[in-house]
């Protein structure tokens, strides 16, 4: 995954200055081979290599014994993910902790462990495999594959839905710093997080602005695990917990609606259905707080332009140009009044109700 950010992002230092000056041949070669460095990230992760390192350097054999893993194969994982700064490998097979690795651990801050195992996941990894179908009709890879649409086969596949819940919260803490420091919540006095999982972004947002109240809204099964999500928090006091489907209706009584990541996952029409039922819950003088990616005109590098992939081929979303949100807001009965860039790919869409709809 980092390696896939590092493609996408504008070079920022000399090392990556240098990898553009690369033959193209080299450049493209490490684009191809980097599905097999996801996948061996997937197998360390899933492992739990990286806490096993947490203490020190330690041998293969060590760590093998301690996984379960075969170690001559597990030293073969540990020395090509070495290759890619991802654990630095010492004489005697002995492998440690670099800053990288360090990411893979669980429960660290900004740990892409749990996003490593939803991109490599067999599930996932198979939907990936059948892109040639989204490309030639225009329709979900996933629904092909799975016979079902994605958030059907997670209500139906608890692990899966386990692991997919995992990756976002743990998305979820990598983005919430930059969203509290670039969004002014001050003038907001209840902020409701629509299908906001586990409630970890809303709870970092109430841990910011004490003077905020907040109501969680997300599926039945998703609301039962976020209970013990907010409480182990401490937020229980604060936030509202309500399940439902937002494609029918949502609750009333905050004066804001935010939404990270969700908008993307859907089509115009159905996401217009979301839009217009957070149009019908807001007060008159609400914001609607659309946290996504936008994709930038022109041959700018940017994450948004693959995760556009991701959200082709699984729920069938796109994500939109500036232009694009601001047709679509104004469809659902919006305003789109500013568009506020974070320390991270995403940005903060800020929406009002157009006057007399």
């Amino acid at each position: 995954m980092s390696a896939m950010l590092e493609m996408v992002a504008p070079p920022h230092n000399d090392s990556q200055a240098r990898a553009q000056d690369a033959p193209p041949g080299a450049v493209l070669t490490q684009m191809i081979l980097a599905p097999l460095v996801a996948q061996a990230l997937r197998v360390v992760a899933e492992l739990g290599v990286a806490d096993l390192l947490a203490n020190g350097a330690r041998s293969v054999d060590e760590l093998a014994a301690e996984t379960g893993a075969h170690a001559p194969s597990l030293y073969r994982f540990m020395r090509a993910l070495a290759g890619c700064g991802v654990f630095a490998e010492r004489e005697g097979r002995v492998f440690e902790l670099t800053p990288m690795a360090e990411l893979l651990r669980a429960g660290v801050e900004g740990s892409m462990r749990d996003l490593a195992i939803f991109m490599g996941a067999d599930w996932h990894w198979r939907v990936w495999g059948d892109a040639p179908y989204s490309a030639r009709t225009g329709r979900a890879a996933w629904e092909h594959v799975h016979g079902k649409e994605v958030f059907p086969y997670f209500a139906e596949n608890a692990e899966a839905a386990r692991v997919f819940d995992n990756a976002m919260t743990a998305f979820s803490k990598m983005v919430s710093k930059a969203v509290i420091e670039a969004y002014d919540f001050s003038s907001i006095r209840k902020l409701a997080d629509i299908a906001g999982g586990h409630g970890s972004l809303l709870a970092a947002i109430l841990r910011a602005n004490p003077h905020l109240g907040g109501l969680l809204f997300d599926v039945p099964q998703v609301i039962a695990g976020a209970q013990g999500y907010v409480e182990a928090e401490g937020m229980g006091h604060a936030i509202e917990l309500a399940a439902g489907n937002f494609f029918e209706s949502l609750p009333s009584g905050a004066d804001a609606y935010m939404m990270k990541h969700i908008i993307h996952d859907w089509d115009d029409r159905r996401a217009l259905s979301i839009l217009r039922n957070c149009h019908r819950a807001m007060p008159e003088d609400g914001k609607l707080l659309l946290v996504e990616t936008v994709v930038p005109t022109g041959n700018e590098p940017h994450l948004s332009k693959i995760q556009d992939l991701e959200m082709m081929l699984s729920p069938g979303g796109l994500e939109r140009t500036e232009g694009e949100y601001r047709e679509l807001l104004a469809a659902a009965g919006f305003e789109l009044t500013r568009i506020i860039p974070t320390a991270s790919p995403m940005s903060v869409i800020e929406g009002v109700k157009i006057k007399g709809r």
